[in-house]
């Protein structure tokens, strides 16, 4: 068991993404990702594919993008994306 958990640090592009939302939707996401800082792999999480850093969570209609940096603790949240979108410049 771990003493303490992961931080969790989210890029502007997605903070600004999840600001756009309405409110019941960005709670619901904001719940989802600082939860990524006790469990950075929780269940249903999925590695995306060509990728060996980055990871997907479902939340309703919306995937958050994130990637996991085990060495320093921490999960970087890379992109909140609408299934519609979500393979859209993953750059």
């Amino acid at each position: 068991m771990r003493d303490r958990g992961y931080r969790v640090d989210i890029k502007n592009s997605a903070l600004k993404a999840l600001k756009k939302l309405d409110k019941a939707t960005r709670k619901r996401l904001s719940e989802a990702i600082f939860s990524l800082s006790d469990e950075p792999r929780p269940h249903g999480v999925r590695k995306l594919t060509g990728s060996d850093f980055l990871y997907r969570i479902r939340v309703g209609e919306y995937r958050i993008i994130y990637q996991v940096q085990d060495d320093i603790l921490v999960v970087l949240v890379v992109r909140l994306v609408s299934r519609s979108d979500i393979y859209r410049n993953l750059d």
